[in-house]
């Protein structure tokens, strides 16, 4: 089978990919010139969307509603928008062997493709119960949500366990959103996770407090301290129990695990430099390969504001990372220089009536500030996070766009703080006079 030569292939199908197309036709494309490569089996799509309103039992969001480049504002890039711009959309096809010296990737069918230049954007892929052998978790009904396909069949569960019993393993953003959604569906909910409080990584106990409280409100049971360590199934092979370390026995008839993620980086293994998990890049996501970038989740850059070298894994560094990649290659053909990469931290999510945001760095002593009663009509608080003297970090709940530009704004400038106590005091009036 002869090889398709491109001049760039951005191989993966995911935020990363259609923002990148965008940012390709944008500055300028012949036809036949660029082609996307996806396993999946439809046009890259804003996927924050699957663990919200595709799963809603009303109005549910469904494609083609959310391609990119929605999700920002931007147009919706339907398939046949990537043919008007003379972009080869191919889809439904797996990379099995990349051989960045000799530029050429091939399929799972022995397909080959042959590029000038590489975008690598293949994402993260779900970390799985079944990776560490645990007892019965290939029991059907449990779930993991990573791609449309999960969601499909994650909704066809709750459509056929009407009024069941769900089980979240993990308590990170996955078992937030999803014991949301599970529970919005009229499911009975209980979530379990290791960590003495949800989202340890980002959250302190005085956020998660909150949230643990608002869930329990809406009639979620919270299980911490404690991991499933095995499932049994009825005689159709279904899950109907998860067996708990702590001896708990739960009723299940779905389950669905959130327990992370791990980049997708096994195909460029050995040859080029990898660190912290992911692929090494500059400031201009250029790995240490030449024509060679890598964006989005598997891409470890260089984070200026901090001075340090990172990978994030969130939707937003998804987009703008493409971007700044893409005007990057085009910029070396012609021989102009951009600006360099400077990434300010943005994670946000959106759960029952709650919006939350944080931007910054998530280091140092906390102050908490605001309304964090659960059983508030209309809760709103914040965190800042104070380092060496200066706010490095601030999050919000229920913040008004322009109150969430402020906190934006404090985390960019980082403003120097005299009084712990008085900045509490302040509060959000403290970002909104920045």
């Amino acid at each position: 089978m002869a090889a398709k030569n491109f001049k760039y292939v951005i191989l993966g199908g995911g935020v990363s990919a259609g923002y990148a197309a965008r940012e390709f036709a944008k500055q300028g494309l012949k036809p036949g010139e660029l082609a996307v490569i996806s396993k999946e089996a439809v046009a890259p799509y804003e996927r924050p969307a699957l663990s919200k309103a595709y799963l809603f039992p009303e109005s549910p969001a469904r494609l083609p509603g959310f391609h990119v480049c929605v999700g920002s504002g931007g147009e919706r890039l339907l398939p046949e928008w990537y043919k008007e711009n003379g972009i080869e959309l191919i889809l439904s096809t797996e990379i099995v062997k990349v051989d960045l010296a000799g530029k050429t990737l091939v399929s799972g069918n022995g397909e080959s493709f042959k590029y000038q230049t590489l975008v690598v954007s293949t994402g993260s892929t779900v970390i799985r119960l079944t990776d560490f052998g645990v007892k019965g978790a290939e029991a059907k009904n449990i779930f993991y949500l990573r791609e449309i396909d999960d969601a499909d069949k994650l909704n066809e569960a709750i459509k056929s366990k009407k009024n069941g019993k769900a089980v979240i393993v993990g308590g990170g953003y996955i078992g937030l959103e999803l014991g949301a959604a599970l529970r919005i569906n009229n499911l009975d909910v209980k979530m379990v996770y290791p960590e003495p409080w949800c989202m340890p990584r980002l959250f302190t106990s005085g956020i998660a407090a909150f949230y643990e409280g608002y869930y329990a409100n809406k009639g979620i049971k919270i299980i911490k301290g404690t991991v499933a360590v095995g499932f049994t199934a009825n005689s159709d092979g279904e899950v109907k129990e998860v067996h708990l370390k702590d001896g708990t026995v739960l009723e299940a008839d779905i389950v669905v695990v959130g327990v992370g993620g791990r980049p997708l980086t096994t195909l460029f293994k050995g040859q080029v430099e990898e660190e912290k998990g992911g692929i090494k890049t500059d400031a201009f996501f250029k790995t240490s390969v030449p024509d060679v970038y890598a964006v989005g989740d598997v891409a470890t850059f260089p984070l200026k504001l901090y001075n340090e070298i990172r990978r994030v894994e969130h939707v937003d560094h998804a987009r703008k990372s493409a971007e700044q990649a893409v005007k990057a290659i085009k910029a070396s053909e012609e021989g102009k220089t951009i600006e360099e990469y400077d990434y300010l931290p943005f994670f946000y999510s959106r759960s029952f009536d709650l919006s939350w945001q944080f931007y910054g760095d998530n280091v140092g002593e906390t102050v908490l500030f605001g309304d964090n009663n659960p059983t508030s009509p209309k809760p709103k608080f914040g965190t800042y996070w104070i380092k060496d003297g200066k706010v490095v970090g601030a999050f919000l709940e229920g913040g008004s766009p322009e109150e969430n530009q402020a906190i934006a704004k404090v985390a960019k400038v980082q403003p120097p703080v005299a009084s712990l106590d008085q900045l509490a005091k302040e509060g959000l009036s403290f970002a909104s006079k920045i």
